[in-house]
């Protein structure tokens, strides 16, 4: 039976929750998944159907989540269910909720330099299934200053600074890309790009994501 995954789509539309969510049904579909779409975050309040399911893909920037919708997700999550997301809509998801942020792994403070940047990605552990075989590369977006859980298991790492502004001063920073963490038994995947759908479907973004959601996805 294949496995069911849940993207839940919303929040503010600079981020293109739509063209977003329609790459990732494209990729879970690519790997196997049956593919649920909700642009509700009342999905989250039914932990019975939560925990039926082998992944959750949030997919929402900014916005507000009630305690009535975060603490089915967490303790489904916590039971085994897994979560893969990227750029704003995970980790600039609930400014105000510091559960959703824990359960995450962190959250975005700044990008510098805005959505035109050129920076290296560096691959930190090419040992890793989500990273196996992908080489450095470059990417043109956003750069994402986040702060992050220190129990991450870092994958790829960008250096910090390359546009100009306050942090200069503390000189050279490799912020985290994309990682790894768990929560319970739940298995998290992260990735800080993803500012418009064209960078989620480069090459090797997009291999990267799809090897997230396969990680992540409850066995």
């Amino acid at each position: 039976m294949a496995r069911r995954a849940l993207i839940v789509s919303g929040g503010w539309e600079g981020h293109q929750p739509t063209g977003v969510a329609d790459l990732f049904k494209e990729l879970l579909e690519r790997g196997g998944f049956d593919v649920e779409l909700s642009n509700s975050l009342d999905s989250f309040t039914n932990e019975r159907h939560l925990k039926s399911l082998a992944l959750i893909v949030p997919n929402w920037t900014m916005g507000k989540i009630t305690s009535e919708q975060l603490n089915p997700l967490l303790a489904a999550v916590e039971d085994g269910l897994g979560v893969a997301g990227c750029h704003g809509g995970m980790y600039d998801a609930f400014r105000d909720s510091p559960q959703w942020q824990f359960m995450t792994g962190g959250q975005w403070v700044a990008h510098p330099g805005n959505d035109r940047v050129s920076y290296t990605v560096h691959i930190d552990d090419a040992s890793h299934p989500i990273t196996a075989g992908v080489k450095d590369f470059t990417v043109t977006s956003e750069q994402y200053y986040l702060h992050v859980d220190p129990g991450i298991h870092v994958l790829a790492t960008t250096r910090f600074p390359t546009a100009p502004g306050p942090h200069v001063a503390n000189g050279p920073v490799d912020m985290p890309v994309v990682w790894t963490k768990l929560y319970g038994k739940g298995r998290i995947f992260y990735c800080s790009l993803g500012h418009t759908p064209q960078v989620l479907a480069g090459e090797p973004v997009a291999t990267l994501m799809r090897r997230g959601f396969d990680w992540s996805a409850r066995a």
